[in-house]
């Protein structure tokens, strides 16, 4: 997941928050994989250098039962207004008016983009596709919804993402999909694993709010399979060290 308020017109725009611009190359092969971001640049020293990076292996060693989180609440009511390969992943930016409620104020709903396979994980699990729905509050705050997608039947909704998918790096197309479709995207029951974390792409910014859903939705074999071809290679951030934090539940 990438995003940071600081270059919100700018380099936001060449990751997995808004495409467009590249800015200094990184990706997920070779010299320019993971293992290598913090040294591409001076602006992504965070990416090894940060103690709250992301994604993370959500075990039982580290996860905090609480009285039960405040509810995310979810108020998509905008519809996708293109989608886009930026080279990283296929991203749906967003009309603006979606937004979710959570610690007494508002995250718009900005774009949601995928991964394969997951990014995080759960109990040492991989999943083959995680998405990010990417907000932003006012005041530039992040928070990220995360949904995993497990082996299943075929999901309609990417299906109809996925026909509009750009094929080449740098594409775009219009996306007439509802916001009754991109509720359909959530699983029914929402409640999360939540944690601070980071962008999962450089810059790496730490400081976003991360909230992992439970419930899983279903992807067939073949959706992941297009995804993959399209991009040519796996677009997941291998995990990141906890350190000292805890997972909420």
């Amino acid at each position: 997941m990438q995003f940071n308020k600081i270059i919100v017109s700018s380099f936001v725009l060449a990751g997995s928050l808004f495409a467009g611009v590249h800015h200094s190359h990184w990706g997920y092969t070779g010299h320019n994989d993971p293992t290598h971001w913090g040294d591409i640049d001076p602006k992504y020293a965070e990416c090894k250098l940060g103690g709250s990076q992301s994604p993370i292996n959500i075990t039982k060693e580290i996860t905090v039962a609480t009285n039960g989180l405040a509810p995310i609440s979810f108020h998509y009511t905008t519809g996708a207004l293109e989608v886009i390969n930026n080279g990283h992943s296929v991203q749906v930016n967003i009309k603006p008016g979606s937004f979710i409620k959570i610690d007494g104020k508002e995250f718009e709903l900005k774009q949601f983009h995928f991964h394969t396979p997951s990014e995080n994980q759960i109990d040492g699990k991989n999943f083959p596709l995680e998405a990010h729905f990417v907000h932003q509050a006012k005041d530039g705050a992040l928070a990220v919804v995360a949904v995993m997608f497990q082996d299943g039947k075929e999901n309609p909704v990417i299906n109809k993402i996925w026909k509009k998918m750009p094929k080449e790096a740098g594409e775009k197309s219009v996306c007439g999909l509802s916001a009754a479709m991109i509720n359909e995207l959530l699983p029914k029951a929402k409640a999360y694993y939540r944690f601070d974390g980071s962008l999962t792409t450089p810059p790496c910014s730490e400081g976003v709010r991360w909230f992992v859903l439970k419930d899983y939705s279903t992807v067939s074999k073949e959706e992941v399979e297009e995804f993959l071809h399209t991009l040519h290679h796996p677009n997941n951030r291998p995990i990141q060290p906890v350190n000292a934090r805890k997972v909420l539940q």
